[in-house]
């Protein structure tokens, strides 16, 4: 039986494509959201075939990023990764755009 899908509040998915998974960051992401966030992603990733599956991190509502928060990203990539799948970044902000690139992590990532 498949574990529930935990998701932040007012935070919806969609799942418009069997290969593609929509996740909204929340508006902090951080200490308080990070962990919730990325079981949601987590979860997401698991429901797609391995070697198949794109999730896609909607943070157009994101409006702080703290290095708990880069970390969540970080290792929603390595999960995907394993799981030979994708992760797309889209409506990355300027400084959350800053952060990746100081961090050198922009190449982990594909932005759309």
């Amino acid at each position: 039986m498949a574990s529930p899908l935990l998701l932040l509040p007012a935070m919806s998915v969609s799942t418009a494509q069997a290969h593609v998974r929509v996740l909204p960051a929340p508006a902090t992401l951080g200490l308080s959201t990070r962990e919730a966030f990325r079981e949601s992603a987590n979860a997401l990733l698991d429901e797609m075939a391995e070697g198949k599956g794109q999730l896609v991190v909607d943070l157009t509502g994101t409006r702080e990023t703290d290095s708990s928060g880069l970390s969540a990203l970080v290792m929603i990539q390595r999960h995907a990764s394993d799981r030979r799948q994708q992760v797309v970044l889209k409506g990355v902000g300027p400084e959350l755009e800053f952060l990746l690139v100081l961090t050198k992590l922009d190449d982990l990532f594909v932005f759309g």
